[in-house]
């Protein structure tokens, strides 16, 4: 059961290159965040090294970048890891980055079995409606799996995925697309995991969630409220859990990006708010408010901070965080969320009825379904039917300039040269082997976090891990929906 006082204020610093991205860590610490939430760049998100032709252009540019152990320990440079909680937005290179997590902390002398945090871990929403994935479904899958059994052993605290609807809703979806997708999505893992002989009392609890709060207040309130209802239906009663932990519905929540506008910024402080008091009415555990110019660029250090302060006020003066579900019993909300439950439970009928989610994911059905709402919101927005404050209606003829964040282009070769030059310093013969590990490791089926935690160890970086599991698994073409 959601209790507000289990509210963790979570903010951004992942940004550029590790020492700069360190630097912001300690700022939003000194600002009172309770957690940290690191997004990668690119490259990193897909597993290519920043000398890749590939990452040509893209190194820090939207994340922080990180190549191998010593870039992760410049990111957490005298950061307690034992003692704080770190969220990571990776997904497709997830066990890779988790993987130097834990090398950093054991280099440092943290207790392993006290790090708290969350991986991101969920592969299913990428090929949906994000697109950094590398490796074909199911393999992608047994790697998720692979994550739960290893981590369910030697990192009790941490959350081994964040089941995503957060991205999903960026792409367009509506409420109750976003919540059944999800949590259709979420059922998948947990057969999964059931599937590869883990007990699902022992990996349940640890399972965690991610959504969207967007500007609709009221419907985003009944939209939590909803999903937090049927997950503890699915996990009691389909799948038979008995530990009262496992019917919970964990989750993250992080304030709509998409509804940010480059016209009139500073509007977007009065709806990340709005957006924010939703989800904490709606029951969220953890919340992540975006900076108001993160329509231009990523945030500055001032937008950051304005950010922080809006969970602050929430949480230390309105008082909606002392209280459970905190709408009960009102007529509008408890009917919205039986509308959005009961909109939720026919598109269940419908996955089912094309063989569950990974044949929807495989046929294109389900981005093809959030591609139809994507339009007729623009539809809507374009013809005038759907306000959007500052851009088609309350509009000005100039807009002040904002000073925004610029990532200094030096950063990139200057990265470049720190993971060749860890290249060429580094001892062959473990790296070798260490690789040589992992793809033995991925032909047979055994477990690959300890091939992938010794090879971080051994100096191998993301690329490199990366491309010998691409040489084993090959690598997923997305479905053509027309």
């Amino acid at each position: 059961m959601y209790r507000g006082r289990l509210w963790t204020m979570r903010q951004y610093a992942g940004m550029g290159d590790a020492e700069e991205s360190n630097r912001r860590y300690k700022f939003l610490l000194d600002q009172g965040t309770a957690g940290l939430s690191v997004a990668f760049d690119l490259p990193t998100q897909i597993g290519y090294d920043s000398d890749s032709p590939m990452a040509l252009g893209e190194v820090g540019k939207v994340g922080v970048a990180i190549d191998s152990i010593e870039d992760m320990e410049r990111l957490f440079a005298d950061i307690p890891l034992d003692r704080i909680s770190t969220s990571m937005t990776i997904n497709a290179t997830a066990s890779i980055l988790l993987a130097l997590y834990v090398a950093v902390a054991r280099r440092i002398g943290a207790n392993v079995t006290k790090l708290s945090g969350t991986i991101q871990n969920d592969i299913l929403k990428e090929y949906i409606a994000r697109g950094t994935y590398i490796y074909p479904v199911r393999h992608a899958m047994r790697i998720v799996t692979d994550v739960f059994a290893w981590a369910g052993e030697h990192l009790p605290e941490w959350n081994t995925i964040s089941i995503s609807g957060y991205h999903m809703r960026e792409a367009g979806s509506t409420a109750a697309q976003e919540v059944a997708f999800t949590l259709a999505n979420g059922m998948t893992y947990v057969q999964a995991a059931i599937d590869a002989g883990l007990d699902i009392d022992r990996f349940a609890p640890r399972l965690s969630f991610f959504f969207n709060a967007h500007n609709n207040f009221l419907e985003e309130v009944a939209k939590f409220r909803a999903a937090r209802r049927i997950w503890a239906g699915i996990m009691r009663d389909h799948f038979r859990a008995k530990n009262p932990r496992s019917w919970m519905l964990r989750f993250h929540t992080q304030t709509a990006g998409s509804t940010l506008t480059a016209q009139q910024p500073e509007n977007n402080i009065v709806r990340t708010a709005l957006q924010a008091m939703a989800a904490v009415l709606g029951g969220t555990q953890s919340l992540h408010t975006n900076g108001y110019d993160e329509a231009l660029a990523l945030p500055t250090e001032e937008a950051a901070r304005i950010a922080l302060r809006t969970q602050q006020i929430i949480a230390s003066e309105s008082g909606v965080a002392n209280t459970i579900d905190p709408f009960a019993g009102s007529f509008c909300i408890e009917s919205l969320t039986n509308q959005i439950e009961q909109q939720v439970q026919s598109y269940f009928s419908q996955i089912e009825k094309l063989g569950g989610m990974l044949a929807a994911i495989e046929r294109g059905w389900v981005q093809q379904e959030i591609q139809n709402a994507a339009y007729e919101y623009q539809r809507a927005v374009d013809t005038g039917e759907a306000t959007v404050v500052g851009v088609n209606r309350f509009t000005r003829e100039d807009d002040p300039p904002i000073p925004t964040l610029h990532v200094d282009e030096a950063l990139e070769s200057k990265q470049v040269e720190r993971v060749r030059a860890l290249r060429a310093r580094r001892d062959p013969q473990p790296w070798q082997a260490s690789l040589d590990r992992i793809r033995d490791h991925a032909r047979t089926g055994a477990n690959l976090m300890p091939a992938i935690l010794a090879a971080v160890e051994s100096y191998a970086t993301v690329g490199e891990i990366a491309s010998t599991l691409r040489e084993v698994f090959g690598e997923y073409r997305e479905t053509v929906v027309v």
